[in-house]
């Protein structure tokens, strides 16, 4: 158990009377990747959003590293160690890209500065936004994004805003990262590409991944373990060619016939 990063307990959610998500339970093993899946409407960005304090869950609750999140805030709950990208990028396309990357690192205490030294301009203002500006540059490098560092966001390419989205969520730190569809949009080659970076962010980061994917080549190559939800509940669980031939999830994604 001590090599659990994130546990969910009997997970769920409501909407009315309608349920969401129910009955939800995950254990994830640091340095996974972790695909969670399923047909459209089946619950699982719905996970997401209780996992990153979106939606405080109806039922059960979750836990990182062995410590309870549920009801913490989203600033909170980042700051514990987890971060997410989002299946619409949402990048703040009108900063450059490397302003982008320097958001995410405002959550970390070595960057934070006194609003005083801030607003007076004074030298440790200065000194924490080259601290800043260097670990983006670093982290920017990893991307193959550096060239494009004063870019505006929204004038980056698909899959490079998609790599970007990932760099941004990486600068918080976190201990599990959520990418929500990451191949979203993407080329094969792009796919391909995406790939890598996924295997280089858990090699190189010591991180934990967990991701939504309905591109079944990304999932078959890079997932450790698999979660199906239908319906908001789980109907298979286990390794990857295991559950991808379970005649259940078959069913699930391509009906009866």
């Amino acid at each position: 158990m001590e090599n659990i990063i994130l546990k969910t307990d009997a997970l769920g959610i409501s909407f009315g009377g309608l349920k969401a998500a129910d009955n939800v339970n995950l254990e994830i093993r640091k340095n996974e990747i972790y695909g969670l899946i399923g047909p459209n409407g089946a619950g699982k960005t719905t996970v997401f959003n209780m996992l990153t304090g979106v939606y405080l869950p109806t039922t059960g609750t979750f836990y990182l590293d062995g410590e309870e999140l549920r009801g913490l805030s989203q600033e909170k709950i980042n700051a514990k160690g987890i971060a997410r990208t989002f299946q619409n990028i949402r990048l703040f396309n009108n900063m450059s890209v490397i302003r982008n990357v320097m958001v995410g690192l405002h959550n970390r205490p070595e960057f934070k500065c006194n609003p005083f030294v801030s607003m007076l301009r004074l030298p440790g203002h200065f000194d924490a936004e080259k601290r800043m500006r260097a670990k983006a540059k670093e982290l920017l490098s990893i991307f193959g994004l550096l060239e494009e560092r004063n870019t505006l966001a929204c004038n980056l390419p698909y899959g490079k805003q998609r790599k970007l989205e990932i760099a941004r969520a990486l600068a918080t730190s976190p201990k599990l990262l959520l990418l929500d569809e990451p191949a979203a949009g993407m080329n094969p080659q792009e796919t391909e590409e995406l790939m890598d970076t996924i295997r280089f962010v858990r090699d190189n980061f010591d991180m934990t991944i967990l991701l939504i994917e309905h591109d079944m080549s990304l999932v078959s190559g890079i997932c450790d373990r698999l979660t199906v939800l239908n319906f908001g509940q789980t109907l298979a669980e286990g390794g990857v060619d295991e559950v991808l031939n379970n005649p259940e999830v078959v069913r699930a994604y391509l009906g009866d016939d």
